[in-house]
């Protein structure tokens, strides 16, 4: 015991001599294992450690040099994709690779976005390849007829050749507008497919989260899987501001 420290000792005092010597045991072990950092450790700690010259990095700056200008200037710049090289589903009514490329950059850019909605009265239908074909197959049946436009929220895939292949088995030899804008689906806060839109003739857009949009009392709007039909007689008998102008679309629809 007298290699311990004395408080330890009282603290002992009564108890048997096998846990006596156990604790002693340990409190000894615990004061050994005790690390002492000394100025000796701290010295070779630093001499381990590498010395970065001048010369090591000169020669990493060679080794990982920036290109020149030349380098640079001979580096070839990405072409535009040739939309005319794009593959044609076989089909008697070409679809406009062009115009739906422009189309979907113009509604991208805030300064562009619907900047035709106050020029007269417009029939919109947003629809995604999402729906079921038979559904889609009647709308585009009845767009056709009533001059009503096709709106897709985005590319199918993320592929423009994918996009035209889609559209272009849809409507097969029927004419039929079709944009493809994000955009709208924001302006005219679409949640569901099929949703109608029928926009106010005169109606003037507006700056708004969304590029440009029209205030509420400018368009009516219907959403449900049903026919074009039905939803304009929803529209006309709902919202009598818009009566004649869904009545007219019914009159092409039914002509």
């Amino acid at each position: 015991m007298s290699a311990t420290n004395p408080l330890l000792r009282l603290v002992c005092i009564g108890l048997s001599g096998a846990l006596l010597a156990a604790l002693v045991g340990m409190y000894n072990a615990l004061a050994q294992d005790a690390a002492v950092v000394t100025d000796a450790d701290i010295a070779r700690a630093s001499r381990s450690q590498p010395v970065v010259t001048d010369q090591d990095i000169e020669r990493a700056r060679r080794k990982y040099r920036m290109p020149t200008d030349e380098e640079l200037r001979g580096v070839p710049v990405p072409s535009a994709p040739r939309l005319d090289a794009l593959p044609r589903p076989a089909s008697r009514t070409a679809v406009d690779l062009e115009a739906l490329a422009k189309g979907y950059a113009a509604s991208t850019d805030p300064m562009n976005a619907a900047p035709a909605m106050s020029s007269g009265p417009q029939l919109l239908i947003f629809v995604s390849f999402s729906m079921p074909p038979a559904t889609l197959q009647r709308l585009v049946d009845q767009a056709a007829k009533s001059h009503a436009s096709l709106v897709l929220r985005g590319f199918v895939n993320g592929s423009l050749r994918d996009t035209v292949a889609r559209v272009q088995a849809l409507i097969g030899t029927r004419q039929v507008a079709f944009q493809i804008d994000p955009q709208a689906f924001d302006r005219f806060s679409v949640s569901h497919t099929p949703t109608f839109v029928l926009v106010h003739e005169g109606s003037q857009a507006q700056p708004c989260s969304a590029g440009r949009c029209l205030p509420a009392d400018a368009f009516a709007a219907t959403a449900g899987d049903v026919s074009l039909d039905y939803a304009l007689e929803f529209i006309e008998r709902s919202a009598p501001r818009f009566a004649a102008q869904a009545h007219g679309y019914l009159l092409k629809l039914r002509g």
